[in-house]
């Protein structure tokens, strides 16, 4: 090796070593090393206060996606309300009014320990499954953001600040937070923020990211999964990989109103689990009623039940929401409006306003289980009939992605068709 070839390669590597340690700086912290936020003062009943506020606002957001029409749905509205949250500290007036309005948010002194204990929940570790949760402040460098603010949001969301130049790299400042995105949930959610979403007007973006992988508690054979129907409508039948459990001696919490089957499919560790809210014909039979007391109600009325056999078809897809419209739509106008915007609980400065939503997500259902991915940004700117102990899931259902012991909803979503 000459001397020239050997300089060349040291130069290289240092080069490369360099970027490493640059990229890393920038990164908050790494997966699994999320922050710890401060839960003290937490109690039981407020914890429950924000898990009803999260879960309210799934099914309100649900039915405002739905309208899309016939459509696969997926989306986690944790993270979408994680996100939110940490923007709601930063509004007054108006803007807070809505958003508190919106997310159905409890006063701040119960949202923010029970918020904290929540996430806390999620990233405990030595689990029998993957689930971890991260938050983050990307702010323009030199920008008076409040102290107050920033800790704040560190001390309860655990969103870490991480100073950016939107302002001379607006296009490094992307690849950063998309890069960091994608690291948190294992290179599921790639692009989350596509290009001209930022420029240079761009002072702060907060992101939130959630990744769950878990193994059936009772696992599918793949030597029984096989072709069969799926029917989207009655004159639209796909052909689609149907997997098959003939259960022996397991009992599954499982309900049977006659015209909607509602099953939970636990994950391992028996701390997350699945259900599927299966109508005996078609979605339109409970979409009109779906809220989060209706399924409080379904879950009250689920019994330990031997079935004769479970059908679930494998299904991987992605989705992804500009929600500006969809949440203006929902009661929160104002926070989206450059003239009548109030961030001033953020900065002293000129007017801020969300110019953007993002919500991206991932799921994969399969023979050993569900991996499920989603994450959040914001930009804010200045200025057919079957036996009753049959569930077969061969038409459009629901599915939700919930903690068994607090019922908080992780992910939520809708099958339409699986081959898609």
């Amino acid at each position: 090796m000459t001397k020239k070839v050997l300089i060349i390669m040291i130069t290289l590597f240092m080069v490369a070593a360099v970027t490493a340690t640059v990229a890393l700086f920038l990164f908050p912290y790494s997966p699994n090393q999320s922050p710890i936020a401060n839960e003290t003062g937490s109690t039981q009943q407020g914890i429950q206060e924000v898990v009803n506020a999260n879960n309210q606002f799934a099914f309100e957001l649900y039915s405002e996606l739905n309208q899309a029409g016939d459509k696969n749905i997926f989306y986690s509205p944790y993270s979408i309300s994680s996100a939110i949250a940490m923007t709601y500290e930063g509004a007054k007036r108006q803007t807070a009014n809505e958003t508190k309005s919106v997310f159905h948010f409890p006063e701040s002194n119960i949202l923010r320990p029970n918020f904290a204990a929540i996430y806390n929940e999620i990233n405990k570790k030595d689990k029998a499954y993957e689930l971890r949760t991260g938050n983050a402040l990307w702010v323009q460098q030199d920008y008076p953001f409040l102290e107050d603010y920033t800790n704040r949001v560190e001390q309860y969301y655990g969103g870490k600040a991480v100073n950016l130049d939107f302002v001379e790299e607006t296009e490094k400042s992307r690849q950063t937070i998309n890069s960091f995105i994608e690291e948190q949930t294992n290179n599921k959610i790639k692009d989350l923020i596509p290009k001209g979403v930022l420029n240079s007007m761009t002072r702060l973006v907060l992101t939130n990211a959630i990744y769950f992988k878990g193994t059936w508690e009772w696992e599918f054979k793949k030597s029984k999964t096989s072709e069969q129907d799926f029917e989207i409508t009655p004159t639209n039948i796909v052909k689609t990989p149907l997997m098959y459990m003939k259960p022996t001696k397991t009992k599954f919490n499982y309900l049977d109103t006659g015209d909607l089957q509602v099953l939970e499919l636990p994950y391992k560790g028996d701390k997350i689990s699945m259900l599927i809210l299966l109508p005996t014909e078609n979605l339109r039979q409970i979409n009109s009623n779906l809220s989060a007391e209706q399924l409080s109600e379904w879950k009250d009325q689920m019994k330990e039940t031997k079935l004769d056999s479970i059908y679930l078809p494998k299904f991987e897809f992605d989705t992804k929401f500009f929600m500006s419209d969809t949440l203006s739509a929902l009661g929160m106008p104002t926070a989206f409006d450059p003239e009548n915007a109030d961030f001033s609980g953020m900065t002293t400065e000129k007017q801020l306003f969300i110019s953007q939503v993002i919500h991206q997500a991932y799921v994969k259902v399969d023979e050993k289980g569900t991996e499920a991915a989603a994450a959040t940004a914001i930009s804010i700117e200045a200025t057919s009939a079957m036996p009753s102990n049959v569930f077969r899931a061969d038409h459009p259902f629901i599915f939700i992605i919930q903690e068994k012991e607090t019922g908080n909803i992780l992910f939520l979503g809708k099958v339409v068709d699986p081959t898609q």
